[in-house]
C-alpha cells in the first residue's frame, strides 16, 4: 500500500507552513520552490485544505497562507483526508471485494488500515515538527534554500 502524492504533498505542504507560521504567510509560490511540489497541484490541494478550516489565506502584500489553527490540533491523518486521500490498505474499501462478499483476509486489511489510521491521527504537525530528524531536514532546506526563519518550535 502507497500513499498517493497528494496526501504527501499536502503533509509537506502543510509542514511548511507549521515550520514558518512564526514569521507570517507563506506564499504558495515559496511552497513549490523550497518543496519541488508544482505550484498548480498545490492551489488544488490548498482548495481542499481551506474548505477543511486547516488554512487560511492572508490577501493583500505579505500575503500567503496560514495554518487555521495550531499545528497541535492538526493531525496528519486530518490532512490526508481533506485532500480526499485513503490510507486504505484493503482489497477494495468494501466487504464486497469477492463477488458481492467479503473476501477471505479481508478483515485482516481492514484491521492494518484502521491501525495505519490511528497512527496518522496520533501525530499532529507539531508533534512531528519537533522531531529531531525533522529539525536537522529543516536547517538543511532553509540553508539551501537561503530561507530566513526564527528558531527551532518547541514545546513545553
Amino acid at each position: 500500500m502507497r500513499l498517493s502524492t497528494k496526501g504527501r504533498y499536502a503533509v509537506t505542504a502543510m509542514m511548511d507552513l507549521a515550520i514558518h507560521e512564526p514569521k507570517g504567510p507563506v506564499t504558495l509560490a515559496d511552497i513549490s520552490h523550497c518543496q519541488s511540489i508544482s505550484l498548480s497541484y498545490l492551489e488544488q490541494l490548498f482548495a481542499k485544505l481551506r474548505r477543511e478550516n486547516l488554512v487560511r489565506g492572508v490577501r493583500g502584500p505579505g500575503g500567503g497562507y496560514r495554518l487555521a489553527k495550531p499545528a497541535s490540533e492538526i493531525t496528519i491523518a486530518a490532512i490526508i483526508a481533506a485532500v480526499d486521500e485513503k490510507v486504505d490498505a484493503t482489497c477494495g474499501g468494501e466487504s464486497d471485494c469477492d463477488e458481492d462478499r467479503a473476501c477471505l483476509t479481508h478483515e485482516l486489511w481492514c484491521g492494518l488500515s484502521k491501525k495505519i489510521f490511528g497512527f496518522l491521527d496520533s501525530i499532529s504537525l507539531e508533534d512531528f515538527l519537533n522531531r529531531p530528524s525533522v529539525q536537522e531536514v529543516i536547517r538543511r532546506q532553509d540553508a539551501e534554500q537561503r530561507r530566513s526563519r526564527l528558531p527551532p518550535v518547541t514545546v513545553a
